[in-house]
């Protein structure tokens, strides 16, 4: 092996991460909402979970990416240890395809059909037609298909480039005795452990002992030990991702390590006492690409059909080695570590933003309520809401900002605009709350008193905003257009309500009806029912322009305040025969 082919090694591994990285990214935006609808079936069934961690790291290609957002969903409060458990079980088996589609490479024979099947036959065409969908396809999708196939090309020419750099260690007797020291399985478990730790990709260093079975100098007996090295060495991200995170964050990471290093200390005695008892025949054969993704397959099967019975016991291990705490942690609102997957950190945004719009729609229709009658648990309860949806407003978009600026799918990128204009409006909605409670305040310190024609009109006006309330908030949780459409008509009613009150008003101060200083207070409340209905009509104004993709919201409202749609005329019509005043 000479200075050249080493250079040919780097060149091919770097190829192979590079190819491994591009096509894990683009089958993870590829998959998009369906990643979403995988994600939402958590349960607290082991088995399930076992299932949902198997499936989610076959699309991404990644158990450490997997594990990492298992604890990040843990941090978040979104799933439980238990929970945890099986994902972390079904994840080491998830990562096990890219290994069986490098041993493509050892496929021979002469016949046309298994020629065809040698990626070196069939990678060339997957990267054409990949560079095909990339450059000359506007589909957003079409352009991640092509890239999952540049991807997987460029993967399988830095594995062909690997065995070729590598094959001449075969005539190398110094390359043949180093490959000795790892029949004993301490060292071959270390080496798989530091390879895997160092590249932080199981895939991948399994990918890289598959190509070093080219050489022919590497049996199974010493294969085994480093694979199970291996799933160990792949902990290490959950583990520095789990530093400075809540307790039970930690616990996760700590049944990650506990279930690999557990596995490969029953397994490993167990294949070495069999082969003691039963000279398997297989221990002193030649390896090669498909027979290494066969025991990195069997080992993770073996280990979750041995360790799955006792996902209890890892959860006990797993809080002995993270004990208690005296203080009760919070959950982190929005976890950094689920950036790794912006469709899951996507969703975990309009989850939270759907949390603030209705404390923020509760606290509004609280502070309605106190305008009638004042309570004062009520009063100390919209403070807290406004405090705690101002908290919810601040983080939400410091990370929709980060989350901006990764590479995400066109329509994730329009829900992350749609979630930071709409979460300022939701925000102002609990300001307003506040300025109603200011006002019932005032009214009980100062012991107003409105005339009956006054209350009787604040009442109706109240009803349409807490209407207008109802449905923005129920066509952003719902994403249903069809209430958002009923905004804009009852926002055009909640105005004539305002106008129509405040010369009411006016005429009973000429009639000696009612006071100056009454009227001052009155205007207060008419100006904050008005400008929640503004804000609801913002987040219903901008729901519709997303759903066509635009942005162009004050065109959509000025089109239909002009009538230019013809429903627009019928709803108005109905919303003010049905909010009246007299």
């Amino acid at each position: 092996m000479t200075i050249f082919d080493g250079l040919s090694l780097i060149g091919g591994l770097v190829l192979f991460l590079y190819g491994m990285n591009v096509m894990g990214n683009a089958l993870e935006k590829r998959a998009g909402s369906r990643l979403r609808a995988i994600l939402s079936g958590m349960t607290s069934t082991t088995f399930r979970g076992f299932l949902l961690g198997m499936g989610v790291t076959a699309v991404i290609q990644s158990s450490s990416a997997t594990t990492v957002m298992v604890v990040g969903f843990v941090n978040s409060g979104l799933m439980t240890l238990r929970q945890a458990i099986g994902v972390i079980m079904g994840a080491n088996i998830g990562t096990s395809v890219t290994s069986w589609l490098l041993s493509l490479s050892a496929i021979e024979g002469d016949s046309l059909w298994l020629q065809l099947l040698k990626p070196t036959s069939f990678t060339p065409v997957l990267a054409l037609i990949g560079i095909i969908f990339y450059m000359f396809q506007k589909n957003p999708k079409r352009k991640d298909t092509g890239l999952i196939f540049i991807g997987f090309a460029v993967l399988m020419f830095g594995m062909d480039a690997m065995s070729d750099a590598v094959a001449g260690l075969r005539d190398v007797p110094a390359f043949r005795d180093i490959l000795t020291w790892f029949t004993n399985p301490i060292l071959g478990v270390l080496a798989g452990l530091v390879l895997t730790a160092v590249i932080q990709s199981s895939s991948a260093s399994v990918g890289i002992l598959q190509a070093l079975t080219v050489t022919g100098s590497i049996t199974y007996g010493a294969a085994i030990p480093i694979v199970m090295g291996q799933n160990i060495g792949t902990c290490i991200s959950a583990a520095i991702s789990a530093i400075g995170a809540s307790q039970n964050a930690k616990r996760t990471a700590a049944v990650h390590v506990l279930f690999n290093t557990l596995a490969t200390l029953i397994l490993l005695p167990l294949y070495y006492l069999a082969d003691w008892l039963f000279a398997l025949p297989f221990a002193d054969r030649l390896a090669d690409p498909v027979g290494i993704a066969a025991c990195h397959t069997g080992f993770n099967l073996l280990a979750v059909i041995v360790l799955i019975p006792a996902a209890g016991l890892l959860e006990k291990l797993a809080c002995r080695f993270v004990p208690d705490t005296r203080e009760k942690e919070k959950n982190q609102l929005l976890d950094e570590r689920l950036l790794a997957a912006p469709p899951v950190a996507m969703e975990r945004c309009r989850t939270v933003a759907v949390t603030m719009a209705e404390m923020a729609v509760d606290s509004a229709r609280q502070a309605l309520s106190l305008l009638c009658a004042y309570d004062a648990k009520t009063a100390d309860a919209i403070r807290q809401a406004e405090e705690q949806v101002d908290r919810y407003e601040d983080r939400l978009g410091t990370y929709l900002v980060k989350l901006s600026a990764l590479d995400m799918t066109e329509e994730d990128s329009v829900r992350a605009n749609e979630i930071l204009h709409i979460i300022g409006d939701f925000e102002r909605i609990s300001d307003h709350a506040l300025n109603l409670l200011d006002a019932a305040e005032e009214i009980r310190e100062k012991q107003f008193t409105f005339t009956d024609a006054a209350r009787a009109e604040l009442s109706v006006m109240m009803g349409a905003v807490r209407e207008i309330l109802d449905l923005s908030l129920t066509a952003f949780r719902e994403e249903d257009l069809a209430s958002a459409e009923m905004v804009e008509p009852l926002e055009q009613v909640v105005d004539e309500l305002r106008d129509t009150i405040k010369k009411h008003h006016i005429a009973r101060l000429r009639q000696g009806g009612c006071t100056i200083e009454m009227g001052f207070v009155l205007t207060d409340i008419l100006t904050d029912l008005e400008r929640l209905s503004d804000h609801c009509s913002n987040v219903a104004g901008c729901l519709l322009e997303m759903s066509h993709e635009r942005m162009d919201m004050h065109r959509y409202l000025q089109s239909v305040k002009t009538g230019a749609e013809s429903s627009f005329q019928t709803r108005f019509a109905a919303f003010r025969e049905k909010y009246r005043v007299e």
